[in-house]
């Protein structure tokens, strides 16, 4: 059975090795040095990995996080990461690790790929696409807090499909591959190829609200 969180975490680990610790990403503020820092913590370090969006764990998260950049060279962080969650781990149990995992490495690999000038979409195989719209169906957790109503429209290959992800009113179609609306719907939308059809208001409403 394919695993996309391993195949994933491969292609991460050799970009991260090619782009080197000071190539740009989508997350604000970091660097490569810093997003493998965090791949690190995030595996390592649970009691503090759950600061990683903010509250009142934030600042524990980011001491854990500079003490692994401060104790390990960059390539000794992407060969942690490359090598796997330690033994003991929920990350270490294939299920939990795909669960947890091949999302969370698709979109950090398409971080590092897409802060790139000239990035393209990569050809994503059929089984990868359809787990990525297969999660999609729990964004609404993620976009409870839109200001419009959101409608997912999967279009890629002749394939179509839709998620209702928040029924409000007004509403906006948010239309593109799969593995464009998991970066969208993640907060990369300055770096995702989609498109928003709505009125002009709600539109620019949701635009500036997941740029």
């Amino acid at each position: 059975m394919v695993s996309y969180a391993r195949e994933e975490r491969a292609a991460l680990a050799a970009l991260l090795d090619e782009t080197g610790p000071d190539g740009p990403t989508l997350c604000e503020g970091w660097r490569t040095r810093d997003l493998a820092a965090h791949l690190v913590l995030r595996e390592r370090r649970p009691d503090a990995a759950a600061g990683v969006l903010g509250g009142p764990l934030a600042g524990h998260t980011a001491r854990v996080q500079q003490g692994f950049l401060d104790r390990y060279s960059y390539s000794d962080l992407v060969g942690l990461f490359r090598s796997g969650p330690p033994r003991l781990s929920v990350f270490a149990i294939p299920a939990a690790d795909e669960a947890a995992n091949a999302v969370e490495y698709f979109v950090h690999h398409e971080d590092v790929r897409r802060a790139a000038d000239g990035w393209t979409e990569r050809p994503l195989d059929d089984g990868l696409a359809e787990l990525l719209w297969k999660r999609l169906k729990a964004a609404r957790m993620l976009l409870r807090a839109a200001p419009t109503g959101v409608v997912l429209a999967r279009d890629d290959g002749g394939k179509l499909d839709l998620i209702v992800a928040k029924n409000a009113a007004p509403s906006v179609t948010v239309t593109g591959a799969p593995a464009e609306l998991t970066m969208w719907i993640m907060g990369r939308g300055r770096a995702a190829h989609v498109t928003l059809d709505g009125t002009d208001e709600a539109v620019t409403k949701l635009a500036a609200w997941r740029a």
